[in-house]
């Protein structure tokens, strides 16, 4: 019997492995054979590498506009308690001056 997981989209056991793609002939959907591991062990990390966590303090490494407004996050501004959530900006803060705001995991370090 196969151990192949079923299709994502519709549910069916017919799928079949094709290189390192899976493939259900039913809907025609594919996915990654790594995909579903890479989401569940999705890890956050900074500009150079290190893993960041909920709770961690890091640093802007760079001058960040401010969308929708004229201030800006200077670099070396400190971003105390971040935390992690889904999506191109990955890193949800408060930061003094300016408020609740989102900032991608590139233009940070970890303090």
């Amino acid at each position: 019997m196969s151990t192949l997981p079923p299709c994502p989209q519709c549910g069916s056991e017919l799928t079949y492995a094709d290189g390192p793609l899976y493939i259900c002939p039913e809907c025609g959907h594919e996915w990654s054979t790594t995909a579903a591991a890479e989401e569940q062990e999705r890890v956050v990390r900074d500009a150079f590498g290190n893993v960041l966590a909920d709770g961690d303090s890091v640093t802007v490494i760079k001058d960040l506009k401010v969308k929708g407004s004229s201030s800006v996050v200077k670099v070396g501004t400190k971003v105390k308690n971040i935390r992690l959530v889904e999506g191109d900006h990955d890193i949800d803060c408060k930061i003094d001056g300016i408020g609740a705001m989102q900032l991608k995991s590139e233009f940070v370090k970890k303090a």
